[in-house]
């Protein structure tokens, strides 16, 4: 049946063995300014940058949207004022 939940029971337990967690580098340990600026360009090169195509793309569904939206936002602005000024006018 799609309605039944699993049972903690038939769930193994979690183990912990400690890996990972709680470690954090000294606070005395400082990052220079040039290995900063290495990892940061060696981060860069791994981004997967879109094509002019797909910015094109993703700019104009993005206009787009904002332009919708407001022109909802305007609509409902509209109508909520003629109404206030029908009832208070």
């Amino acid at each position: 049946m799609a309605t039944e939940t699993r049972d903690e029971r038939d769930e193994p337990e979690a183990k912990d063995d400690g890996k990972g967690k709680g470690r954090k580098k000294s606070p005395s340990k400082r990052t220079s300014p040039v290995l900063f600026v290495r990892q940061v360009l060696a981060e860069l090169r791994k981004v997967i940058w879109p094509t002019r195509r797909e910015l094109v793309t993703y700019t104009t569904a993005a206009l787009v949207f904002v332009l919708v939206m407001v022109a909802i936002v305007s609509g409902f602005d509209y109508g909520l004022q003629k109404g206030v000024y029908a009832i208070f006018g």
